[in-house]
């Protein structure tokens, strides 16, 4: 009882310095909720309102369908707002390297021709609540050969970026991040 009484005294006293109590750690889920696929040779790839890319896969030449993974994110059981931005980051395939804006995730890609067509990029940003939420630790993953492979985010990660060099035989990095919330 009297160790209940002490730490009950330790946080009024703590209450009435106006010292900011840290709150207790986000419970932060991606969660994979959808799929499309397009012919790699002409389309746009756009996850669903709200939500952010984290896989992609293709297999064979720039006529064979690419499919891209889409997911929702919550913290503490409350979805993440996602707020899109323009397509930008025009580059040929052939030779196409794009990281997404600090704190941005992948949500489409638009993609015309072959390796010697042009590769544009859409971001969001990630609001939870009116407060930003944090991407941190971004890394390239190993290559992958184009025209055989499917890569897909690792635990509580999202898609911010793609590199690519060549032909369908030529390889491809991808670039993950780790979502994160401080409060």
């Amino acid at each position: 009882m009297k160790k209940f009484a002490f730490a009950a005294l330790a946080v009024a006293a703590v209450a009435a310095l106006n010292i900011p109590v840290p709150a207790s750690a986000a419970t932060i889920k991606v969660e994979y909720v959808y799929s499309g696929t397009v012919k790699e040779s002409g389309g746009e790839a756009s996850c669903p309102e709200g939500q952010v890319m984290t896989g992609r896969s293709h297999y064979g030449d720039e006529n064979a369908d690419t499919t891209y993974q889409c997911s929702w994110i919550f913290i503490d059981g409350v979805q993440v707002e996602v707020f899109t931005g323009d397509w930008y980051g025009y580059a040929k395939e052939s030779r196409s390297n794009f990281s997404a804006p600090l704190d941005q995730a992948i949500v489409g890609r638009w993609h015309h021709g072959d390796e010697n067509g042009s590769t544009i990029y859409k971001t969001g940003a990630l609001y939870w609540q009116g407060i930003q939420v944090r991407i941190t630790d971004r890394t390239w993953t190993g290559s992958y050969t184009e025209s055989g492979h499917t890569t897909q985010a690792g635990f509580n990660q999202v898609m911010t970026g793609r590199n690519h060099s060549g032909d369908e035989n030529g390889k491809t990095y991808y670039q993950y991040g780790t979502v994160t919330f401080a409060g």
